[in-house]
This record gives structure tokens, sequence and C-alpha cells, in this order.
């Protein structure tokens, strides 16, 4: 994990008492962008904690989420799925075997599943990882109907933190030679519709994209973002240029695989978060809602193929290793990576308020609302913003005949008044659906809710909505 980085939620006020729009939204419908699709709503699973336990896959499904990843970023560099065991000591849950995965997370909904293979060690433990165990696993997983869409080979190889065992360790020329002679061709002659990727580290290691991509043999990219550095966590930067930043970052994973001439290679950004490590306060705040929306939006519009967060469940911390600062907004006296909570107690976090498994947590709430703008089928429109728009984040996509956007305040304490036009469309159905800092606020008593759904019927266009402070709107309109 490295790297650094809403969607509009929106609640009315009765039509007498709405001010002068203070910004407008214009969408174009006839100029279609990027294709959308629900593999973005994805989380990545950990194969240190108990994914057997009841209620998990319903909370996966309620949350939206489509797309999930496992055995989990850097204990993949040691973890051999034969034995269900990791070398360098790390801790592997006796339940969470693959077979298991399958059967406790991935099949209840029919999610979509990616593999990291173990680059970083053979399953002696005593040299690099081995094309030949990587290629069981796929003849393993097809044989046994387990369809896995994706297999990365490595996490993140190229940082000095990460498990490797090749005389050569973090060297791009060794990764790459081993993908092109190695695990691509094995794991294609496992079973060709297999997909084979390679990570890329845009900017970071300049050596590393110039050689992998040029040299490798892949069918995607693998790519991963963090916003923040642990200690360094700021509200204003997460909600108002963390997003943005990650847009830029995506820009540059697409200009090297340009220059290695493989424009079209789709991008799967495999983890994405607030914080590399030691998550605090902030992460379970209406703030990291926030930024998980606004990157959701980012990602179609820049059409990328898969994504999935770092964590659906499990790591848990306290103010003993995360930032509980002051200056950061929030009630809770637990963070963590879990975007739906581990139980009671938070795993590894004994004295956390006890909160039921599988409870939404506010990030959840963003991928929930979401998933009614991310359908497969459908593409991201243009929006042209005017006006006020400091605080304005706005998205859109088609959804049928009719148009969805997802809107956001980025201000903590003012309402923002917006004007919403279609093209084309002079009135149409509308139904709002919001999450917002007052619905996060009831966390102060442990009150874990939901986003807030209003059907309005029929309206004339241009629709006028007042967004609350810090908030994500999303808005179906149907013709």
């Amino acid at each position: 994990m490295r790297y650094f980085a809403v969607l509009l939620v929106i609640v009315l006020a009765p039509a007498a008492a709405r001010a002068t729009p203070q910004a407008v939204v214009d969408v174009d419908r006839a100029t279609p962008g990027a294709a959308v699709t629900d593999q973005i709503l994805g989380m990545n699973m950990a194969n240190w904690f108990d994914q057997t336990q009841t209620g998990m896959a319903a909370a996966l499904k309620a949350g939206g989420i489509r797309a999930v990843r496992w055995p989990g970023g850097s204990a993949s560099d040691t973890f051999h799925w034969a034995t269900n065991a990791e070398c360098n000591g790390g801790y592997v849950s006796g339940n969470s075997t693959f077979d298991n995965f399958f059967t406790d997370i991935a099949d209840p909904d029919k999610l979509d599943v990616a593999v990291t293979l173990d680059y970083g060690s053979n399953a002696a433990c005593n040299a690099g990882g081995d094309p030949a165990e990587a290629a069981a696993w796929v003849a393993y997983a097809l044989a046994h109907n387990e369809n896995v869409s994706h297999w990365t080979v490595g996490n993140e190889v190229y940082g000095n933190w990460e498990y490797d065992l090749h005389p050569a360790p973090h060297d791009p020329t060794t990764y790459a030679k081993a993908v092109a002679t190695g695990y691509y061709p094995d794991i294609k002659a496992a079973n060709p519709k297999a997909l084979v990727g390679v990570v890329v580290n845009p900017g970071n290691s300049p050596a590393w994209d110039p050689i992998v991509l040029s040299q490798a043999k892949y069918d995607f990219v693998e790519f991963h973002y963090y916003a923040q550095a642990p200690g360094q966590e700021s509200d204003a930067y997460l909600v108002g240029q963390a997003a943005k930043d990650f847009a830029t970052a995506i820009a540059a994973v697409k200009s090297d695989l340009a220059a290695a001439g493989k424009p079209k290679t789709p991008i799967y950004v495999g983890e994405l978060g607030s914080v590399y490590s030691n998550p605090g306060k902030q992460s379970s705040s209406i703030t990291q809602a926030l930024f998980a929306g606004q990157v959701l939006g980012e990602m179609m519009n820049a059409g990328i193929s898969r994504a999935t967060w770092w964590l659906g469940f499990g790591g848990c911390s306290d103010a003993s290793s995360g930032n509980f600062s002051s200056s950061l907004y929030g009630w809770q006296n637990f963070g963590g990576y879990m975007v739906f909570s581990d139980g009671t107690p938070e795993y590894g976090c004994s004295n956390a308020t006890p909160v039921l498994l599988g409870t939404p947590l506010p990030t959840a709430r963003a991928f929930q609302l979401f998933a009614l703008v991310a359908k497969n089928g459908e593409h991201a429109l243009p929006v042209t913003a005017s006006g006020q728009t400091a605080t304005l984040r706005a998205y859109a996509a088609t959804a049928g005949a009719g148009t969805a956007l997802v809107l956001f305040n980025t201000d903590e304490n003012g309402k923002l008044d917006v004007s919403i036009g279609i093209s084309g469309l002079a009135s149409a159905s509308a139904v709002t659906t919001t999450y917002d800092r007052a619905i996060y606020d009831k966390s102060q008593n442990n009150v874990w809710a939901g986003p807030d759904k209003k059907a309005l019927g029929a309206q004339a266009m241009p629709l006028k909505l007042t967004l609350p402070p810090w908030s994500m709107t999303v808005v179906q309109l149907k013709p």
C-alpha cells in the first residue's frame, strides 16, 4: 500500500423557501463518455480475518459491493494457497481458506474475484515466488468452478516494504522477466481465459513502469493509491483536494501505458484508501466517506475497469496507533481500514464502542449510494458547473432513458443551492438519496443511520435542490 489521493447528496427545502441557486450543473446527454461498470464497487478481503462469520456476505450485498480481492495486501507475497500458510511468520485464519472464501464471500452474491499471486516467496520460503505454484492455483480454481477473473503477480513488489526473496528484490527487470517467461505463459497454459496483471507505480519509482510495461506480458495493470501518510491526515485535504490528486495519478498511469505503446490496457485500482498505514479517527468519519464517493466518480469518468477499496473487514485501531487528533472530525474511539464493522469487539481493538458485525460504517454508505449509479451498460456523461463551484463536485451517468447524478457539497458548515439541467429534458420524475454530516453525527450516540431517500415526483427542469453541509446526493431523473 502506497500512494496519495463526492457523490452529491441532495436534501430539498420546500419550493417556496429555496434560495436563488448558488451553482448551476448542466449535464450533456448527447455526448456519452466512458463505459460504466459496477466492478468499481469493490472491496479487499483479508485472509487473516475469519471470513466464515455470519453476516459478512449479506453486508457486502447490502452495501452494493460487486467485486472482491484476496488474499490481501502484502500478505499475498508470503501466502501459499495449498497449505493456507505464510512465510515470515504471517498469520492466516484457519477458516479463511480459498475454498471457504468462495463459499462464504464470493458465491452468495456472485461477486467478481481478483487474486494476488505470491511473487515474493516460494513454498519452501527460501527463494522468490514460483510461477508453477501460481499456475497450479489457477488450474485448481478452474477445475473447481471458482471463477477468478483477475490474477495479479505480486503486491507492490516495487517497494522495499514488500517481502521479496529474489536475488534482486524489488527490481523491475527481474519482475518483468519473471512475468514474461514464467507467470504469464504458465497461467495461460492452465487457463487461457485467465487475465494476468502487473503492478504499476507511476512517478514514485521512475524506472519501474518503463521497464515493466515494455518488457513484461500482461492483460491489465494494477495500481494502488492512498491519499495521505499516517499522522498527516487533514479533513480539508481529504474532502476538498484528494480526489483531484487521485485523478492526476490515474492520468499518470495512462501516460505510462501510452509511452509503452499499450494505451488501451485496462486499469485495475487494486487498493484505495485515505491513509496507507495506522488508520485513525478519520477512517470512521463522514470525511473518508466523502473522499470515497468522489474517487468513485473519478474512476467512473476515467473508465477504470475494476477497483477494490482497502478494506472490507478487519483492521481496527485506537489512539495507541492511529491519529485521533481533535483537528479531525468525528466521534469514535476507534478507527480502522474496515468499511463494515468487524463486530463486538472490533477485531484488534477490544476497547472500541460495540457495533454489530456488518454494520455499514460511513465509507460503506458512499458505495451504497454509488451502486445506484454505477450500472453495467451505462456511460459517464459530461458535467459543466458554473457559479459557486469551489465546494461543488458533480458526476453523472446515463440510467437507461434517464440520468443519474452524484453531487457533493464539500463545505463543512454551509448549504449549497444548486440548479440541475439535463440537455433536452423539460421535466422529469426525481428521486434523491442523501448521506451527510447530520446523518453521520448520530453516530456520536452509536446510531449508524443510513441515507435519506426522497421521491419528489414530477419536477420541471432545471431541478432546484439544496445540498446540506458535507454531503453526497444521488439524483435519479426519469423523463
